[in-house]
Order: structure tokens, then C-alpha cells, then sequence
């Protein structure tokens, strides 16, 4: 196993839209930084689900771990999710996040502020994709339907796996 440096990134940006929307600006050493969604703010003890602003998808090579810019982690907002993104995952993460503060004040975090670092790191063996429920999370029909040739490309059994991952979509959206 080891970490994709910034031109393996890029080349699997380009090729597999592995981070989308991708700015070149947000490419941080060996790494990624993933921004939120829309303006949050948590008040001391608050716990709430960020949602990050980029697709990610990891292929089934790859697996991703996140990490927390210091920046925040200074102020006192913990991360609490695990910091694996499993491969073959497609959507959006929910970044589960508290403020754990020492002053107990409020910690805010805007729209498209640098939140999390994401290491994508090769893995050996055959590939187990994953198949949860949380595939094409907070994705629209359209994101989706844009993966869709990145995905077949990819993934030799994709046919098998879209059953899966479509039959949860429907399941989340009470379809």
C-alpha cells in the first residue's frame, strides 16, 4: 500500500472524476482538501453531519482516509465518523463533526472552507466494491448518470453491482 502522490492524483482526477468538482488550488502536498457544502455553525457540544462539497469516488484500486485540517481541530471540533471512504464508494461525505471547544463558543464553518484532507492509497487483492446504502449519497440523478460510464469502465461486474446500488437508492428515496 502507499499514498498517491499529486500527479497520480491528477491523472485519476481527470480520468475518474475521483474528486468533483476538482480545483487544482486544493491539492495539498499528497492529498486533497475536501470543502463543505454550505455554511454551518455548531454551538459548544453540538454534533451535526457536514456534508462536503465534492463528489468523491474511490475505485476499486483505492481506498481514501481523512483527516482534519489542524485549523479546525485547534478551535476544537472533533471528528467523529470513521475516516475510511471504502473503495468503489461514489457521493458525497457527511463529515460528522462536534465542537468540543474549551471556550464553548460557537465554531463556524463557510461554504467551500478547506475542512479535510482525503489520502487515496492503493490496495492489493481482488476488489470488493462497496455496495452499502450510502452509495450516490446526496448525489442527483444527474451527478449520478454522469459516473455512469466512469463506473462500467471500472468495474467488470458492474452490471451485478448497479442492481445493488440502485435497488438502495430506491430503498433511501422512499421510491
Amino acid at each position: 500500500m502507499c499514498i498517491l502522490g499529486k500527479d497520480k492524483l491528477t491523472e485519476l482526477i481527470k480520468k475518474y472524476k475521483i474528486i468533483h468538482p476538482f480545483d487544482p488550488n486544493m491539492l495539498d502536498g499528497d492529498s486533497y482538501v475536501l470543502t463543505v457544502k454550505e455554511d454551518v455553525t455548531l454551538q459548544y457540544l453540538e454534533h451535526k453531519n457536514l456534508i462536503s462539497r465534492e463528489i468523491v469516488f474511490t475505485p476499486p484500486n483505492l481506498v481514501a482516509y481523512l483527516t482534519a485540517k489542524s485549523r479546525f481541530g485547534r478551535a476544537g471540533l472533533s471528528f467523529l465518523n470513521a475516516a475510511k471512504v471504502h473503495s468503489g464508494f461514489l457521493g458525497r461525505l457527511a463529515l460528522e463533526l462536534v465542537n468540543l471547544s474549551n471556550d464553548r463558543k460557537p465554531i463556524t464553518i463557510a461554504k467551500g472552507d478547506p475542512l479535510m484532507h482525503i489520502e487515496f492509497i492503493t490496495r492489493i487483492g481482488e476488489p470488493s466494491p462497496y455496495v452499502g446504502e450510502y452509495q450516490f449519497q446526496y448525489m442527483t440523478d444527474e451527478e449520478i448518470e454522469m459516473y455512469i460510464p466512469i463506473m462500467k469502465e471500472v468495474f467488470s461486474n458492474y452490471d451485478e453491482l448497479a442492481k445493488i446500488w440502485f435497488r438502495n437508492r430506491r430503498h433511501i428515496k422512499g421510491v
